[in-house]
């Protein structure tokens, strides 16, 4: 039971600060975070995402080209170019990678905007960084008397990142239905989407990019909105 509730903790830990922060505000500016803020949501997104860290530069470049050629040729993550979801996300791996070296050097002024934290995304790229977090993880199942046998689920912690954006990148444009015709294959996969909190409402999102608010249709939920609305009662965003 230990290993069921510490994997799903984590699930929706990393989940929230990928949907929350490398997407909702990295990509599309959805709504504003003081500079100390972005520091802590950046460092966050780390801690959470741990040896799956998605740089988020890299991926807000990605995603932004995403929607801008979404389901067409130069789209770096469409299931209409692939055979399967392997061969996609092997490929998203490269160009993900390639995408890390161009937002380094990019002298694109509406790249630059995106927030970058060079030290931090340097060392969480790196092999030391992917060892680090495998023993820290080792170190909870053990205090956790976690049996052996059960270590394995290790991988999954480790690959959280990369599992969430291949569930949402080939479903969301591959099952489910459509609630506007956006000249893509986006769908909204699940109608009431709790197990990716709002992101598999991929429809709705490509049909108005700027909205905070994924869910359009009176019985979908959008989790992550609703996070925001407290934060922004709170003040520690601004929507």
């Amino acid at each position: 039971m230990n290993v069921i509730l510490l994997f799903v903790l984590h699930w929706y830990l990393s989940l929230f600060f990928q949907t929350f922060y490398l997407h909702r505000y990295c990509s599309h500016k959805m709504f504003e975070l003081s500079p100390v803020g972005n520091r802590v949501f950046y460092f966050l997104t780390y801690i959470f995402q741990g040896p799956s860290f998605l740089n988020p530069r890299a991926y807000a470049i990605m995603h932004m080209r995403h929607h801008q050629y979404s389901d067409g040729q130069h789209d770096p993550h469409s299931p209409r170019n692939y055979s399967s979801i392997w061969s996609m996300m092997m490929d998203t791996y490269k160009t993900y990678h390639k995408t890390i070296l161009e937002s380094q050097t990019t002298n694109n002024p509406e790249y630059l905007k995106i927030p970058a934290w060079p030290k931090l995304d340097s060392y969480a790229q790196s092999r030391l960084n992917v060892f680090m977090w495998i023993c820290i993880y080792i170190g909870v199942y053990y205090i956790l008397s976690i049996p052996f046998y059960l270590y394995p689920m290790i991988a999954l912690h480790s690959l959280v990142g990369p599992i969430q954006g291949a569930i949402v990148n080939w479903y969301g444009h591959k099952k489910g239905y459509q609630n506007y015709d956006n000249h893509d294959d986006s769908k909204n996969t699940l109608p009431i989407d709790l197990a990716l909190m709002g992101e598999l409402y991929q429809n709705n999102h490509h049909q108005n990019g700027k909205r905070l608010n994924f869910a359009h249709q009176w019985f979908e939920i959008d989790v992550t909105y609703h996070i925001a609305r407290v934060l922004n009662f709170f003040k520690i965003i601004k929507i």
